[in-house]
């Protein structure tokens, strides 16, 4: 793997996690204001266009890797988005929860080594 391939995995990695933050600040906006509210509808198109840059660079990481090359990489997100939700969205960060995805990663890594 070359450096350029890490950056894209890693950047996917970031739109992906980033993405799904948005959806949920703009889920959480829409629930007071809304979706009149035109702070919801920029948080919510900013989700949408991570998502789909995300979705884009999914594809062409694809071309190049397997996707048992690729699916662990994605099984990192459950860690990052469980520490930025912690971190950035102020939610509980539980025993259970942190045993729960620990067991998904650790099962992703797992059947990708098989």
């Amino acid at each position: 793997m070359t450096w350029w391939s890490l950056v894209l995995i890693l950047v996917w990695l970031g739109t992906f996690v980033a993405g799904q933050l948005f959806f949920k600040r703009a889920m959480e906006s829409s629930r007071m204001a809304g979706f009149q509210n035109r702070q919801t509808i920029s948080i919510l198109s900013a989700g949408i266009l991570l998502m789909t840059v995300s979705f884009f660079l999914n594809l062409g990481l694809l071309q190049r890797f397997d996707l048992s090359y690729l699916y662990p990489f994605q099984g990192l997100s459950v860690i990052i988005i469980m520490l930025m939700a912690a971190v950035i969205l102020k939610e509980k960060l539980t025993l259970r929860l942190t045993i729960g995805t620990l067991l998904i990663t650790a099962g992703v890594v797992l059947v990708s080594m098989s």
